[in-house]
């Protein structure tokens, strides 16, 4: 029992985390904008409550003991001096020695209690102040004129009523200091913002830069290390790493330029030295293997070379699946390509060569297991989907993250193709990765495969 209510808390501050966690902005802008904003807040809500709870309240209890004095005088001048049913001397005597209205009525009751005004502070201090000095019964209204207060003080033979500004007993200028701590807070707003926005810009352009870099795309061309000093260093690190993959990169693609070269040399010559050697089962034979090793030998290359360090180039999208289209009908498969936006051209940058590998092993692998191939394409506000769909066997969803492994075939695959090298979709997708996307695998409306590919716009 005693465990369950220790473990009460954490859980409870652990979801109270998570909520906070999730309403809290993602953006570095704003969560810099409330480290700010917060202790300035805090600050003047800790000062506004201070000058309401201690100056203000005791300014007010000042002028209203003030004014509850006055009217004390003036009680006592007229109960203690005889005026003759004559009160002009005794009313001139409150306006200019007290500033206070006086007007003396007939005896009788007393209004009835006004409800009590919402922020009561002037209402609880003059009652107060009065109840302590005048020691009669009194009825004060500080609602009704925004501008006067009005107090009746009930003698033996008469009331007086006391009119008197507001500002008599009420410390009315504090909206002056709101005013003034509103103000400065606007300005350091306004300071803080413009700030952080000069700041933040370098932040938002290197990530532009990396995520350019990193779907393929060149960087801006006026793309350089600006702002504080470690978003300098993280920015001209950046602009290294750069340098260093594209050396890499160049080295690769050169090393295999040389690699292919060489290889497909020694291969012609196979072919050569095959086709003089006239025709024969045996021979026939040997230029199967030669073929096939031709095969393999391409998609090895083209999986260590990837995508070669092609710059992307504006491409649409529909002419390139409908070269695809051309280039495949060799095969005597039927493949269909269906534009879903056929009055909008897809055009997006793309390396445009790889990328049509990347759809070309897609299509091939559908014909290889489908008699119908059908290719959509359709783009929303942020992706390019282009699906591959055909009526074959299928892969079983336990199989589907392992066919993108290099080198990975499955038995049915490798009985029916003996020439697949298991390389045709680790390439494409490793090219779809290389422009910030991805390929998924699942059913086809026609009960085969279905090759999804992902490509942010």
């Amino acid at each position: 029992m005693l465990v369950s209510r220790l473990a009460w808390p954490q859980v409870t501050w652990s979801r109270v985390a998570a909520t906070l966690g999730e309403l809290a902005p993602k953006g570095l802008y704003a969560r810099a904008l409330i480290i700010i904003i917060a202790p300035i807040v805090l600050l003047e809500s800790v000062v506004a409550f201070t000058f309401m709870e201690r100056h203000w309240n005791q300014v007010t209890r000042r002028l209203s003991e003030g004014m509850a004095r006055d009217i004390a005088a003036v009680m006592d001048i007229y109960e203690t001096q005889a005026f003759n049913e004559d009160y002009s001397r005794l009313i001139d005597v409150a306006q200019n020695r007290f500033g206070l209205s006086l007007q003396i009525m007939p005896s009788g009751n007393l209004p009835t209690a006004q409800p009590k005004p919402f922020f009561d502070l002037l209402d609880r201090a003059l009652s107060d102040e009065i109840r302590a000095n005048v020691k009669k019964p009194f009825w004060i209204d500080t609602v009704g004129q925004s501008r006067h207060v009005e107090i009746r003080v009930k003698l033996d033979q008469a009331i007086l009523r006391f009119v008197a500004q507001r500002g008599q007993a009420y410390a009315s200028n504090s909206h002056i200091f709101l005013m003034w701590m509103v103000g400065t807070s606007v300005v350091l707003l306004t300071v803080a913002i413009l700030f952080l926005r000069n700041q933040i810009r370098p932040v938002l352009r290197l990530a532009e830069a990396a995520d350019a870099f990193g779907k393929g795309r060149p960087v801006p061309p006026d793309f350089r290390p600006r702002g504080a000093r470690e978003v300098r260093q993280a920015a001209q690190a950046f602009l290294e790493m750069r340098d260093r993959i594209r050396h890499h990169v160049d080295q690769r693609t050169t090393m295999l330029a040389g690699v292919s070269h060489d290889l497909r040399t020694v291969l012609t010559r196979f072919k050569l030295e095959l086709a003089l050697l006239g025709e024969n089962p045996e021979v026939a034979a040997l230029q199967n293997d030669v073929k096939e090793m031709q095969h393999m030998l391409e998609d090895y290359l083209a999986f260590a070379k990837g995508d070669g360090g092609e710059e992307a180039v504006p491409t649409d999208v529909g002419e390139l699946l409908l070269e695809v289209q051309e280039e495949t009908e060799y095969t005597g498969t039927p493949i269909e390509v269906r534009m879903r936006q056929p009055r909008h051209a897809l055009v997006l940058p793309l390396k445009r060569q790889a990328f049509k590998r990347a759809v070309t092993n897609l299509v091939t692998n559908a014909i290889r297991f489908g008699d119908i191939v059908i290719v959509r394409a359709a783009a929303d506000d942020d992706w390019l989907h282009i699906e591959v769909d055909d009526d074959g066997p299928g892969i079983p969803p336990a199989e589907r993250d392992n066919v993108f492994r290099p080198f990975y075939r499955l038995d049915h695959a490798r009985n029916q193709d003996t020439g697949n090298s298991g390389l045709g979709l680790a390439i494409a997708r490793d090219i779809v990765r290389g422009h910030g996307g991805d390929i998924t695998l699942g059913v086809s409306s026609m009960g085969g495969l279905r090759a999804v590919m992902h490509v942010p716009l």
